[in-house]
């Protein structure tokens, strides 16, 4: 096994976030290395992944209908009300858009988002969902759309283009892993001002941290279990209603560095070793 040589022989085992470098001591996440990992954990160190925030930036973004900024955030209304237009939502302003662009595959969380989702849609909601994965979840989220016509769309493809526009136009962006190293998707999402909804796993649990008050650029939840997601976007949900609270979180959530300014700062330390 050539990662068990790797390990064994390092003078660093580097993993891409913190709580993952903790989570692959343990057989689930460790695919039968939990043994040689828990050997070497002397060696084990955890830095978080970065983007470049030059690349995804909201107000330079050419993809985007509408260029906005931390200061001036009115270009989201009209991402919002082009994406609803583009997609056959009705567009309404005051209903909250939550989106997921991910593979569609299991270890994503979607099975929680497929027991839930139905229950979910008896809200006044708008639902987006990009990607392509496992053919049982893109028949089930085709299926969702068609039944959900004016509440849930479901593109079934991988689109660069459109994952902007969605990032732009989405209040709140739900990645509920059920492993995740680190993460990409919640820090893009948080730049463009969509609220990530995570699992506290992984890297998720590094980059985002729990509305409480006037603290957290996110919500997360920790089991992995549909009724806790569920409460949780319904918090999210109530938060969005209350604009005071909201534009706190979505400004928190914005302003957080994701660069890879920090980290790589953190890797060189750990070069220098």
């Amino acid at each position: 096994n050539l990662m068990k040589g790797a390990i064994e022989m390092s003078d660093i085992v580097s993993t891409v976030s913190p709580t993952y470098a903790e989570e692959i001591k343990y057989a689930f996440f460790a695919h039968g290395l939990e043994n040689i990992i828990n050997r070497n954990a002397h060696k084990l160190s955890g830095i978080l992944n970065g983007i470049d925030i030059d690349y995804y930036n909201p107000q330079t973004d050419k993809c985007l209908f509408a260029n906005y900024s931390i200061e001036n955030l009115s270009g989201t209304a009209i991402c919002k009300q082009e994406l609803q237009k583009m997609l056959n939502l009705p567009v309404k302003n005051d209903v909250p858009i939550i989106a997921i662009i991910s593979r569609l595959v299991e270890h994503k969380g979607l099975d929680l988002v497929k027991a839930i989702i139905e229950c979910l849609l008896t809200q006044d909601v708008q639902i987006v969902i990009l990607g392509k994965g496992e053919l049982a979840f893109e028949e089930f989220f085709t299926h969702i759309s068609n039944t959900y016509k004016g509440k849930c769309v479901s593109i079934i493809a991988y689109n660069q283009d459109l994952s902007r526009k969605i990032y732009s136009g989405a209040d709140l962006f739900l990645m509920p892993s059920k492993a995740e190293p680190c993460g990409l998707s919640q820090m893009i999402a948080s730049r463009y001002g969509a609220v990530p909804i995570v699992r506290e796993t992984g890297g998720l649990n590094d980059s985002i941290k729990a509305y409480v008050g006037d603290s957290g650029n996110g919500f997360t939840f920790k089991n992995y279990n549909a009724d806790d997601m569920l409460y949780v976007i319904n918090q999210a949900i109530r938060v969005y209603k209350d604009k005071n609270a909201w534009t706190d979180i979505q400004s928190r959530a914005m302003n957080t560095d994701f660069s890879w300014k920090v980290q790589a700062l953190k890797y060189e330390q750990l070069y220098n070793k």
